[in-house]
């Protein structure tokens, strides 16, 4: 019996593409530190199981991330040149130094959508942060490399509430007017709702961003529940990107409610359902999240790894 079963919406996309962030936005809470030829298998596994877009680390400053210290040595291992892009994240002008003599060709910033954020996670403020991010991109831009802005606490901020959605479109198009290629909409405490995704999607359409040439992602955490239908709305108002973790690892080391991003595994079960397509043979999948929690030592987060684990 093959399941799910298979009834297409012919109002939805008929691709999406899953940004895997598993192993960076996904290692990186992890407690412990997980070895460089772990983290490099979980990368390979996740590239074989049909995932086009992972995210392999983050070239933040150790003493910031201890988990990910070793994004060189890791760097160097991966083929870089394979099936798959294997963006990095670059905190700021050193971290694309890194980058680029790495020889990466894709990079990810990491920006607030709120004033009180940007001063506890960049030591910035929510003006001055771009400033800090301009030299970064426009550099990157220069070099050949696709640019990826992530904006955080777009749906809600645990230290002020309620975030207005025109900051929020403020913020991420002043990115996209800097060079950005690509912009990722952040539920970082996961407290969104559908109707707050469409009201969000709906403000950066009318601002002229492609929201469904993939040029504006969606990332959702699972903190009330909420990731998948928060998904589906994404899709329903013409996402076409949307961020994931294998197993649901994951959280925010700056947001002590936050819990583990969208199971990559449960996506793709709907993704499956939907009759939209997405490249990823979710049983190889759910393989690698079985292995990597038992590196881990802990319950896999993902519904459908749950499920189907053997």
């Amino acid at each position: 019996m093959t399941l799910p079963m298979t009834v297409p919406d012919p109002a939805l996309p008929r691709r999406v593409q899953i940004y895997e962030v598993g192993p960076r936005d996904g290692l990186q809470n992890e407690a412990g530190i997980v070895p460089t030829e772990v983290k490099r298998e979980f990368i390979e596994r996740l590239v074989a199981a049909g995932l086009r877009t992972v995210e392999a680390t983050s070239f933040v400053h150790p003493a910031w991330v201890p988990q990910l210290a070793d994004a060189e040595k890791l760097v160097a291992q991966l083929t870089l040149s394979g099936p798959a892009s294997l963006p990095v994240l670059v905190p700021n002008e050193r971290g694309l130094d890194r980058a680029l003599a790495a020889g990466v060709r894709h990079v990810a910033v990491f920006a607030s959508a709120t004033e009180t954020f940007a001063r506890k996670n960049l030591n910035s403020t929510l003006d001055s942060q771009f400033a800090m991010f301009e030299p970064v991109v426009v550099r990157a831009r220069e070099a050949g490399l696709d640019v990826r802005a992530y904006v955080s606490m777009c749906f809600g901020d645990p230290w002020e509430g309620s975030v207005p959605v025109d900051q929020v479109v403020t913020t991420g198009k002043r990115l996209l007017d800097m060079g950005a290629t690509q912009l990722s909409i952040g539920d970082t405490i996961g407290v969104g709702t559908p109707g707050h995704v469409a009201t969000i999607c709906d403000a950066f359409a009318g601002v002229g961003v492609g929201v469904g040439s993939g040029e504006l992602a969606m990332h959702f955490h699972d903190t009330y529940g909420q990731a998948l239908s928060n998904a589906l709305a994404a899709i329903q108002n013409g996402i076409v990107c949307l961020d994931a973790s294998a197993g649901g690892l994951g959280g925010c080391p700056y947001a002590e409610s936050a819990t583990g991003n969208l199971a990559t595994e449960d996506l793709v079960w709907m993704l499956t359902g939907l009759g939209i397509e997405h490249g990823v043979d979710l049983q190889s999948l759910v393989d690698t999240s079985v292995w990597m929690a038992g590196v881990l030592g802990k319950e896999p987060a993902s519904a459908v790894v749950r499920a189907l684990r053997s």
